[in-house]
C-alpha cells in the first residue's frame, strides 16, 4: 500500500472510529447501494439504517439523525443521477467524504416457479430499466413497466405479489434477500456498467491524500459569451483535469439560468486547487464548496504534480521579488 493510501486509510479510519455511529443508506436490504457500502469494510462495522430515498438518507444527514449518508450519483451507462445531485446542489449543505465505484450486473428475478416467457409485467427504479431498455425492447416490448424506489424495493414487491407472474431488475444480492430466482443474467445493454457512490456529511473536509477529488458548483455572475470559457480557464491555467461538468437549471430563474457543477482532480489543500477556487469565487456570481475528498480508482496523471511544483517556484520567485520592496 502506498503512503497516499495508507494516509487516506488512517484519516477515514480514525473519522469512523470516532465519530461514526449510524450510516444512511438507499435501501431497502439488497440495492446495489447497499453492496457498495458493505464493501467499505471501515463502514461496513458501523450500524446501517436503510431509507426508502435519496432525499431521505440526505435529511437524516442534515437533521443529525444519522452520522453519514451513502448515495448513488453517477452511472457509466446513463451518466449523472440527477435527484441526488440536484439534492446536493440545492437542497442541502452537506459535504462528499468519499466516492465509491461498484461494478453493476443486472438480472432479472421473479419468483420461484414462474417462467421468462409467462411474465405479465416488470418493475424497476427508472435508471435501472434505462440501462436495460435493449433487453426489455427485445424481450418484453409488450409487458407493461412498473416503477419502485430501487431495484430490491422491486424485488420486494415481486416477492409480495403472488397472484401477477411479474419480474424485477435488480441486482443477484436483492434476490437471495427476498427469496426470488434469477431467470436472466447480465442484462445490460453495454459492458461495463459501474455506479459511483458518494458517502457524504456534515461540515468536516477529509485530508489531502494526494489522489483525490473537489467538488464544486459555479454559478455565474451573467449569462454572456465566454462566460463558460473564463471558469475553464482558470482549471485549465493551473493544470487541474475536470472529470465531470454539467449544467443544471438552477431552479431560481427561468430559461437559459444555468449553473455548472465541476468534480475537478485535487484538492483544496493543494495550492493550485485553492487559488483556482480563490479566482472563482472572486469572479462569478457565487461558487458552493461540495467537497475535496479520496478518489477511487488508480492514481491521478502526475501532470497535476508537476503543475504543483510549478506553481510552488512561482510563488517562491514572487515571494522574493516582494522582498525588495522598500519599507
Amino acid at each position: 500500500m502506498s503512503a497516499c493510501a495508507i494516509s487516506a486509510h488512517r484519516s477515514l479510519v480514525s473519522v469512523t472510529k470516532n465519530s461514526v455511529r449510524r450510516i444512511a443508506y438507499f435501501g431497502p436490504a439488497g440495492t446495489f447501494t447497499e453492496q457498495a457500502l458493505r464493501g467499505q469494510k471501515d463502514l461496513a462495522s458501523n450500524e446501517l439504517v436503510a431509507f426508502r430515498t435519496v432525499p431521505d438518507v440526505l435529511d437524516a444527514v442534515e437533521s443529525g439523525e444519522v452520522d453519514l449518508g451513502f448515495v448513488p450519483i453517477e452511472n457509466s451507462i446513463e451518466g449523472t443521477v440527477n435527484f441526488t445531485q440536484d439534492a446536493l446542489v440545492f437542497d442541502h449543505e452537506l459535504l462528499i467524504q468519499r466516492e465509491v465505484v461498484l461494478d453493476i450486473e443486472h438480472c432479472l428475478v421473479a419468483r420461484k416457479g414462474v417462467k421468462a416467457a409467462e411474465l405479465t409485467g416488470i418493475v424497476s427504479i427508472p435508471v435501472a430499466t434505462a440501462q436495460c431498455h435493449a433487453f426489455l425492447r427485445k424481450n418484453y416490448s409488450g409487458l407493461e413497466i412498473f416503477t419502485a424506489n430501487s431495484t430490491a424495493e422491486a424485488a420486494a414487491q415481486v416477492a409480495k405479489n403472488t397472484t401477477d407472474k411479474f419480474a424485477a431488475i435488480a441486482p443477484k444480492n436483492a434476490a437471495k434477500v427476498y427469496g426470488l430466482e434469477v431467470i436472466a443474467e447480465d442484462i445490460a445493454d453495454h459492458p461495463g456498467n459501474q455506479t459511483r457512490f458518494v458517502l457524504v456529511g456534515k461540515n468536516t473536509v477529509p485530508r489531502a491524500t494526494g489522489h483525490d477529488k473537489t467538488a464544486i458548483v459555479v454559478f455565474q455572475r451573467a449569462d454572456e459569451p465566454g462566460s463558460l470559457i473564463s471558469i475553464l480557464q482558470e482549471f485549465a491555467a493551473r493544470r487541474i483535469n475536470l472529470s465531470v461538468l454539467l449544467s443544471r437549471p438552477t431552479k431560481r430563474g427561468g430559461l437559459g439560468d444555468y449553473c455548472f457543477i465541476m468534480y475537478a482532480d485535487g484538492h483544496i489543500q493543494d495550492e493550485l486547487m485553492a487559488d483556482a477556487l480563490r479566482d472563482l469565487h472572486a469572479k462569478q456570481g457565487d461558487v458552493k464548496f461540495l467537497g475535496s475528498y479520496p478518489a477511487s480508482g488508480e492514481q491521478a496523471h502526475s501532470a497535476r504534480e508537476h503543475a504543483d511544483a510549478r506553481w510552488r517556484e512561482a510563488d517562491d520567485w514572487m515571494s522574493e521579488l516582494r522582498s525588495r520592496i522598500t519599507r
